[in-house]
């Protein structure tokens, strides 16, 4: 009986450490195989030396088939990605089920929350005090520094200008009015990083329950037209669902106050990109985003290299963390089957 891994290329380009730190977790109740493929089978018994012994699976960028599904006869547990590598293939899942096998889905997010959370506060900072648009004139030219200098002998005297745009919320985080759209994983975490650092944080979320407001230190707002209405900074943080595809409206993007920084951390289609665009060039908002309307953005495309826009290429949960996570909440839903096989069943009978 082995435990077997096995991945695809394109598993491997979107998480190309998952998959050792599966086996490392795995390895930990017995001997693991694990197997990364240069190009994708169309069968997964071709790659196996012997399926009729796997009882644990993991088969990330890689098929299964009816016959495979046939030929891994001892198979107890498992995960099949085929085609996109944030979702389970559900066809393959349902063939596996009707056989008795217990199918894991894994697709919480929970796993990279901490490392788009805190590019999110990243990008916040970067918002409030420009940062990355300080570093890239400073390459070009001295006009970001204070030339003209105090009048004392103090060498390179420079730099006591007030260097912050009024134009947009600046300064601090603390005493800043942040107002989060969704305490999921990742909205919890950016509330609660914000709210430790002082910031004056409240949140819309009406699926959340009132211990989700509380542990991430956010006020708990009823309403999205509440929530915007006095936002210095706002983060519509919600994953992308038919639920919440185009959230925040045009009337909300609209109604948020002159100067206020636009936090986009999750998907762009949560919001009317539009409305954001429109405003952002009217220089009425200033908007930090890790991800877009349209990825890549064109490299004509007014929105980059602008005062008030801080911009990455939707890299927020690309990292080791994240990776090591997504293995480790795997790890889980795998454990908890083995230990629920493994438990023996007591009859009614005998506990009578």
């Amino acid at each position: 009986m082995t435990r077997t891994i096995i991945t695809g290329p394109l598993f491997e380009d979107v998480w190309p450490l998952a998959a050792d730190h599966l086996q490392e977790l795995w390895a930990e109740r017995g001997p693991v195989e694990l197997r990364c493929l240069d190009e994708t089978p169309s069968r997964l018994v071709d790659v196996l030396d012997e399926p009729g012994e796997v009882t644990e699976l993991a088969a990330l960028g890689v098929p299964v088939t009816e016959v495979d599904a046939e030929r891994l006869s001892a198979l107890e547990s498992a995960i099949v990605m085929t085609d996109s590598m944030y979702a389970v293939d559900a066809d393959a899942h349902e063939r596996l089920a009707e056989r008795g096998v217990a199918v894991h889905d894994h697709t919480d997010e929970g796993f990279w929350a901490q490392s788009v959370a805190e590019f999110g506060l990243g990008l916040t900072i970067d918002a409030l005090r420009q940062i990355p648009q300080k570093h890239a004139r400073m390459i070009d030219s001295h006009d970001p520094w204070d030339l003209e200098q105090l009048d004392n002998e103090v060498p390179g005297a420079n730099g006591h200008q007030f260097a912050d745009d009024p134009t947009f919320t600046n300064g601090t985080v603390a005493g800043t009015r942040v107002r989060v759209a969704g305490v999921g994983n990742i909205g919890s975490t950016y509330a609660e990083a914000v709210a430790s650092l002082g910031a004056d944080v409240a949140a819309y979320d009406p699926y959340a329950d009132e211990p989700c407001f509380y542990r991430s230190g956010a006020d708990r707002v009823r309403s999205l037209d509440d929530l915007v209405a006095d936002a210095e900074v706002f983060a519509p943080t919600v994953p992308l669902t038919d639920a919440t595809e185009g959230l925040i409206t045009a009337e909300h993007v609209r109604a948020l106050p002159e100067g206020c920084v636009v936090v986009l951390i999750t998907r762009a289609g949560v919001v009317d990109m539009d409305a954001i665009r429109e405003r952002v060039l009217a220089d009425e908002i200033a908007l930090a985003a890790d991800v877009w309307d349209e990825e890549p953005l064109p490299l004509d495309d007014p929105l980059l290299d602008r005062h008030n826009v801080v911009h990455t290429p939707h890299i927020a949960g690309r990292t080791r963390d994240a990776n090591e996570s997504w293995a480790e909440r795997l790890d889980a839903h795998f454990r908890a089957a083995d230990s629920a096989r493994s438990t023996p069943r007591t009859d009614e009978a005998d506990n009578r």
